[in-house]
């Protein structure tokens, strides 16, 4: 491998996991089994792979396979899965709260978009759990269309990540008093205000079978 780009402790840690793990078993791990190596859950991981892959640390030999991740420049990434797939297919993570937060789970499924898919952004897919955001006319069930973005603007449906590592699916707003307000689509429900948040998307779109 060539010289590192500057990592941080955690980016570390998963490198290094990864790569035993790569020696031991000829296959890359599955974020579920980083997460579990680790003692966080699995949307930490993915934040975390993401920024590798920014880095050129890690690439992804494939788009929605549960082992399409390899080390660049290690010969461990022989053993990545080759399965073929679409090339516009959308890997489903998991399931995101529209409700009180929850652990994403990561999930192998794939979701073929053709040519709705932006070809320009990197965009993944969240089956939501819960209806807080339902008079956004997002219900349990449903899958939305994320764009991975660390930031947003004031009102955009966001993909956030709370201090306890729980993530959320809500309305964001910047208050004047410079806390954020994560707000509910669901007039029975409360927002969430917290001081610091970490912001893993931007809503898309959202796809539903009827």
């Amino acid at each position: 491998m060539s010289p590192l780009p500057p990592l941080t402790r955690r980016q570390r840690e998963i490198l290094d996991f990864f790569e035993a793990y790569q020696k031991r078993k000829g296959i890359s791990p599955t974020l579920e089994e980083i997460a579990q190596a680790l003692g966080v859950n699995k949307v930490t991981v993915f934040g975390h792979v993401a920024e590798l892959e920014k880095k050129g640390v890690l690439t992804r030999a494939k788009r929605g396979i549960s082992r399409g991740l390899q080390i660049v420049g290690s010969a461990e990434g022989e053993g990545v899965d080759q399965a073929a797939h679409s090339p516009t297919a959308v890997p489903i993570l998991g399931k995101i709260a529209a409700g009180a937060p929850i652990d994403t789970i990561e999930n192998p499924e794939t979701l073929d978009l053709q040519d709705l898919l932006p070809r320009d952004r990197d965009v993944y897919a969240l089956r939501v759990k819960g209806n807080s955001m339902i008079e956004d006319s997002i219900r349990d069930g449903d899958l939305v269309l994320v764009e991975r973005r660390s930031t947003a603007h004031n009102g955009e449906i966001v993909v956030a990540v709370l201090p306890e590592e729980e993530a959320t699916l809500k309305r964001l707003y910047k208050e004047p008093d410079g806390r954020y307000r994560l707000q509910p689509a669901n007039s029975t429900m409360s927002p969430i205000y917290t001081d610091e948040l970490e912001i893993r998307g931007v809503v898309l779109a959202v796809l539903r079978q009827f």
